[in-house]
């Protein structure tokens, strides 16, 4: 077996091994198509290395080059619409389906030219090119990318550009065989096959990482939010929070916490039952999320009782946002109840004191809480400022 046999050989294998990975993350994550495109991405990518393999044993190879073409680009048109998938934006189907089309009728008539000429080269090679430019398109149109989905994107781009290169190099080598049965006995073939099993292998490997990623970030949003409010529960808010007062520590801006109690929950469930008690928290929860903004972190911390921490915000600032909050909900009425009867809603606010942790910080504003619902609920009071000295802190 030549170099250049051994190489299709492994790709094969890989290919297989991918193609298998991807149909257990499929079956780990049902929720999600993305993997299974992949998985069948990569399965065309075997059909197409075994197709590659006959070339040498056929006497008019012009079918099976263009089969062996074809069953590439399938794959590569495969592998966008699962990147499509994963990065929640829509496939070009018919911006891929032109240029799968036009591709194979070219690739087709182009053996009529020249072997060795540039052109031929160069047609066989575009679309390649084009289709993992489409996949970097897919990648940059959602506005918010990681430091993760950047480097997908250059590896891609990498990626596109050696398929470009490649006529040159066949060039620069002396051309791709006589003809298609000795294609795999010349130095070009296992250039050819050498970098397309590294970029392969790379954009491979990067895809998993990407997936898995994104499956880590799921369930670690999973196991911060709370089910029935879709707000960050206890663990999660408090692990978010920690953050933000920290970041806000590092940019010297004020941080404060306001605390928001349902008032008469009990009686709620007493007289309405559980369910509709439910509907309240969901309700006020929803409402919670729309008077946010983006930079603030929101969380169920206990049964009927929430907590926002507002970085950029001081005392004053907080307290008008709590002030609103409170009118604002106080105001809406919510499905399966009388139209008539309204909720509100307890709040208590407190500033972060230089030295304090988010612990501290929320034992202060549940005092202020509780201030509320001693003088007579649907209030909002200030907490105490914090009698921690920074010196005393350090010390301990």
């Amino acid at each position: 077996m030549t170099g250049a046999g051994s190489i299709l050989a492994i790709n094969l294998v890989v290919a297989g091994l991918l193609a298998a990975s991807f149909v257990m993350i499929a079956i780990f994550d049902r929720m999600r198509t993305a993997p299974r495109w992949l998985a069948f991405c990569y399965a065309l990518g075997m059909s197409s290395y075994a197709v590659e393999a006959l070339v040498p044993l056929t006497v008019d190879s012009r079918y099976i080059v263009t089969l062996s073409f074809g069953l590439v680009l399938a794959a590569m048109v495969a592998f966008n619409v699962g990147v499509a998938r994963k990065y929640a934006v829509s496939a070009p189907w018919w911006l891929m389906a032109a240029v799968f089309l036009l591709s194979i009728l070219a690739v087709f008539l182009s053996q009529d030219l020249p072997r060795h000429s540039f052109e031929r080269m160069m047609i066989y090679q575009a679309p390649y090119s084009i289709m993992q430019a489409i996949a970097v398109g897919l990648i940059l149109s959602p506005p918010k990318r990681r430091m993760i989905d950047w480097a997908f994107t250059v590896l891609l781009c990498l990626s596109s550009l050696h398929f470009l290169a490649k006529p040159f190099i066949a060039h620069a080598l002396g051309g791709w065989g006589t003809n298609p049965q000795a294609y795999l006995q010349t130095s070009y073939a296992m250039i050819s096959m050498g970098l397309g099993t590294i970029f392969g292998i790379g954009v491979a490997l990067m895809t998993l990482v990407v997936l898995v990623h994104g499956l880590l970030l799921d369930l670690t949003m999973k196991s911060e939010t709370d089910t029935l409010s879709g707000l960050l529960n206890r663990r999660g808010f408090e692990q978010r929070a920690a953050r933000a007062l920290s970041g806000a520590a590092g940019q010297r801006m004020p941080v404060s916490l306001v605390i928001a109690d349902l008032d008469h929950f009990k009686s709620i469930n007493d007289n309405y039952g559980h369910a509709m008690g439910d509907r309240v928290i969901a309700a006020f929860a929803g409402f919670l999320r729309n008077v946010a903004d983006d930079h603030h972190v929101a969380g169920r911390i206990g049964g009927e009782e929430f907590a926002i921490i507002l970085p950029g915000a001081n005392l004053a600032a907080a307290r008008l946002f709590a002030e609103g909050a409170r009118g604002a909900f106080a105001a809406i009425s919510i499905d399966g109840f009388p139209k008539d009867r309204r909720f509100t809603a307890s709040f208590g606010v407190a500033e972060l004191a230089q030295g304090e942790n988010i612990s501290e910080l929320l034992v202060r504003a549940d005092a202020a809480l509780y201030a509320a619902k001693d003088e007579g609920r649907d209030c909002v009071r200030i907490a105490r400022p914090s009698r921690i000295r920074p010196s005393l802190r350090s010390a301990s």
